[in-house]
Parts: C-alpha cells; sequence; structure tokens
C-alpha cells in the first residue's frame, strides 16, 4: 500500500485535494486523523471539539497506529494539517510514508485566516512544520494557484512524482458529504459539499490586517524554500 502523507496550511485547497484523491477508485482517505491529538494538547475550543475529541484517539501515537492498519485499497491518502505536527508529536513515522506537500503564498492564507480566526501565529499557519518534514525526507510540493491554474497539468506532475497513475477521475467528483470526511464537516466543508471540482483561479491582491503584516514576513522564508521545489 502506497501511503500519502499530505501536509497543508489552514485556508488552503486541501479538502478538494481530498476530494480529487477520494474520486479515484483505487484510493482511500482519511481526514485530518491528529486533528483530536492536536486539540486534547493544546485544549483549544474549536467548533464542534467535543465530537472531534469523541470520534478519534486523542493520543497522537493511536492515531498514528490507525494508519498503519490495511485501508483494503492499494493506495491511502493522509489529510494532514502541518500545525497538528505539535512537538510533542513523534516524528519516526514520517519515514513510513510518502510525504507531500501542499502550500499557498502566505499573504493569502493570513488574510484569509483573520477573516474566520482571528490573529494566528506562525506555528498556527504549518509553514515551519512543513518545512521541517520537507527537509528530513523531500517529497514533491504542490503550490495551490499553480493547482487551481492547470489541475490536469498538476495533478499529473504529482501523480508522475508520487508513483501512482494519473486517473481522470480526480478532475471531477459529484456534490455532497462523505462518509470519510471528519466530524467537523458541517462547520467548515459547506463550499466543498457543493463542489464539483476544483474552483477556478482567482488572481485577486490578499488583504492583510496591518496587525497580521510581522505573520507574512515571518513565513515568507519557510514559503520561499518550499516554493522553490514546486510542481
Amino acid at each position: 500500500m502506497i501511503r500519502i502523507a499530505m501536509w497543508s496550511g489552514p485556508r488552503n485547497v486541501s479538502t478538494a485535494l481530498m476530494r480529487s484523491f477520494g474520486a479515484r477508485a483505487d484510493c482511500a482517505v482519511v481526514d485530518e486523523p491528529l486533528y483530536a491529538a492536536y486539540l486534547a494538547v493544546t485544549g483549544l475550543d474549536h467548533p464542534g471539539r467535543a465530537d472531534v475529541l469523541a470520534s478519534q484517539p486523542t493520543n497522537w501515537a493511536e492515531a498514528v497506529d490507525r494508519l498503519r492498519q490495511p485501508s483494503g485499497k492499494p493506495v491511502r491518502y493522509e489529510k494532514h494539517m502541518a500545525h497538528h505536527l505539535l512537538p510533542e508529536v513523534g516524528r519516526s513515522w514520517l519515514a513510513e510514508v510518502t510525504n507531500a506537500f501542499l502550500i499557498r503564498d502566505p499573504a493569502h492564507v493570513v488574510a484569509s485566516y483573520a477573516k474566520v480566526r482571528g490573529a494566528p501565529t506562525l506555528a498556527d499557519l504549518g509553514y515551519p512544520q512543513q518545512v521541517e518534514i520537507f527537509r528530513a525526507h523531500g517529497g514533491p510540493v504542490l503550490d495551490s494557484a499553480r493547482l487551481l491554474q492547470d489541475p490536469a497539468g498538476q495533478l499529473r506532475k504529482l501523480c508522475a512524482e508520487l508513483g501512482i497513475g494519473f486517473d481522470e477521475a480526480m478532475l471531477s467528483w459529484p456534490p455532497g458529504r462523505r462518509d470519510t470526511d471528519g466530524v467537523w464537516a458541517p462547520h467548515w466543508y459547506a463550499a466543498v459539499e457543493r463542489s464539483t471540482g476544483f474552483a477556478p483561479y482567482r488572481p485577486e491582491p490578499a488583504s492583510v490586517p496591518d496587525e497580521l503584516a510581522h505573520l507574512v514576513v515571518a513565513a515568507r522564508p519557510h514559503y520561499e524554500e518550499l516554493a522553490a521545489h514546486a510542481l
């Protein structure tokens, strides 16, 4: 079984990319398996917190052990939020998977985050964690802007890097919720539940609040290190 661990920051197209892989007949998907462990350690009061904690292991090692279980399909796609990789989480298991990275320009991430969650920290955006994993293990880097500009071309390149064949089914999917969606879907997935494919690329300027401009500056070197390897 090929296990793909796709590491993304927040306010990206990570759920749409999970839909894309879920549309493959040969692929099982797992939605943010470290989320409950992240909430248990941080104590953060996210929407649906109690449901998330009840739906997944709150111990990271148990969550990772579950990921080792066979899925009945030759490919498994794990959608991970990079900020869920807290310092307390062990790293040795990352050598067991094929790591990949979904990135987005930090100005757009910070501008989008500020609209829904207030003021994040650099760790909340996941860039340092992505760079840590990339330096240790490498893996293909997918820039979300390029993905939206050319889904077929970018997915072909990504699949080649992952060692799996490209499947045209990855370009579209039926609307609606999936049994594999996390229990947090009602709070976050309304747009992707309406979608039937990747949204058109809209090159709009990012409106970053002045008080968060320092975050864009702090994140920029991490993003650029990864972007230099983007497909």
